[in-house]
């Protein structure tokens, strides 16, 4: 039997780290019934008007989501939520004041949680609302890195295999200091200066020293990062370096770094995993990839050449943690060589597996994916007969005249964050072919012979359900 709310509105921000694992997600939806609309989140909450009452999967519940989640509710929809930033998050009082907000929650019925250090993390939130359920059953993204999945990306991983022969992964985790625009930075100008830098939007919920601090950290880690580009060219002639930027940093300061060189090339192009697989190294500080790379079993260093324990430990303790840390260069140098060399491979230990286990859930047995789908079924039959309130369709008129109207406005507001070529340098367009793929695959792992039909309905949306009779 088909659910009774059974559209299920899967918003994607950053296309490279999420279409995949949401993808996944609409795939076992389907078999339960559910129709899944998976797209760029701005479109999606833009024209929340046009779809039919639906179950929304927010990514985050800050204040930003106030004003889109009165809306969505009052047009019917349900709306539960994971935090895409909580597996490593900042220490719980900026976590608290950056990326939960009160008012917000209270229109949420469902968490999600990575696993059970996210889930205490969220109770020791003191303006929890005491009636929403926390699910700690992990997350679409901790599939993916699963072994039963890993052949998904065989395809990929044997062509960049092919494309760029053995390679180190220099991924670069500096967005707050190195955005692609200047009002998405901690500061818009000059985090150095005090009081007169203008806080950015990736400061919000942060106090001014907090985010100063913080500045001054990434700063001094992206400048050891730009000398290391050219560094590790000379030191390993027979490994190509490919720096991949976070998905909202911009490229220009590293394709400057790697100018001079014959063997290093700025990439940021599909999802992680495959990349993961495919390097020899991994190279970071304080980045979600670590976490991945020891999941997947692939050696990772984190490059502590400047050091700040109120950030280091506060905030990127996991992904640290998990890889060899290294305090200089030439430590790095004897580490890779040893790990190139096949003579060291990851950071290993029984704290480190204590670590995992705490943080990431569903890592073997049922996929997280499938249990995020059995609570909505569950969601989907309390929501059995209930009927629009009195009213409601003439509300709907106007929230619809409202939208209208925003949707106008913000066309023309000014900001980074709402210039298109920020959009697509986010969510690239993707053809119906490339889902279609994707979704074969992913049926393919999961012994699944349900017919699939995907429509696209726009640019950068996709309708993916079961075909019936």
């Amino acid at each position: 039997m088909s659910p009774v709310n059974d559209v299920l509105l899967i918003p994607v921000e950053n296309q490279v780290r999420e279409f995949d694992p949401k993808l996944l997600l609409a795939c076992v939806a389907a078999r339960k019934g559910f129709t899944s609309i998976i797209g760029s989140r701005r479109e999606m909450e833009l024209n929340i008007d046009a779809f039919p009452r639906a179950t929304y999967l927010s990514k985050s519940m800050t204040i930003r989501s106030l004003p889109f989640f009165q809306v969505a509710r009052r047009l019917g929809h349900t709306i539960v939520a994971w935090d895409e930033e909580a597996l490593v998050h900042l220490p719980p009082s900026t976590y608290f004041s950056r990326r939960l907000n009160p008012l917000s929650l209270r229109h949420v019925t469902t968490l999600f949680a990575w696993g059970e250090a996210n889930r205490e993390l969220w109770r020791q939130y003191p303006r929890l609302p005491g009636n929403i359920a926390i699910h700690a059953i992990g997350n679409p993204r901790g599939d993916m890195l699963r072994p039963e999945m890993g052949a998904f990306y065989a395809a990929d991983v044997q062509a960049l295999r092919d494309v760029h022969g053995p390679f180190i992964l220099l991924n670069t985790n500096f967005n707050h200091v190195n955005a692609f625009g200047p009002d998405l930075n901690l500061f818009r100008s000059g985090g150095d200066t005090g009081k007169r830098a203008r806080f950015g939007r990736a400061a919000r919920g942060m106090s001014r020293d907090y985010a100063r601090g913080l500045w001054q950290h990434k700063r001094a880690l992206q400048a050891r990062f730009i000398q290391l580009i050219p560094v590790l060219e000379r030191c390993f002639p027979d490994m190509r370096i490919i720096v991949r930027p976070h998905p909202t940093e911009s490229h220009d300061v590293y394709r400057r770094a790697a100018a001079g060189c014959d063997r290093v090339q700025v990439i940021n192009k599909g999802n992680i995993v495959p990349w993961l697989m495919a390097c020899n190294l991994l190279v970071h500080n304080g980045c979600t990839t670590g976490v991945e790379a020891h999941i997947l079993g692939v050696p990772a260093i984190s490059y502590r050449a400047a050091v700040n324990d109120l950030y280091d430990h506060g905030f990127y303790h996991l992904p640290n943690s998990l890889s060899h840390e290294c305090f200089s260069f030439d430590e790095l140098r004897c580490t890779a060589e040893r790990i190139l060399d096949g003579n060291l491979g990851i950071a290993n230990g029984t704290h480190r597996q204590d670590l995992i286990d705490r943080h990431l859930a569903s890592q073997e047995g049922a996929l997280a994916c499938e249990q995020i789908v059995d609570v909505l079924e569950q969601g989907s039959a309390r929501d059995r007969g209930r009927e629009d309130a009195a009213g409601a369709h003439l509300q709907r008129s106007v929230l619809r005249a409202g939208l209208h109207l925003a949707r106008t406005l913000k066309a023309k507001l000014p900001g980074t964050h709402n210039l298109p070529e920020f959009q697509r340098h986010r969510y690239p367009e993707i053809s119906i072919d490339e889902v279609r793929n994707r979704l074969s695959r992913f049926q393919d792992l999961l012994g699944d012979s349900s017919r699939l039909t995907v429509e696209r309905l726009t640019c950068g949306s996709f309708r993916i359900s079961r075909r019936t009779g």
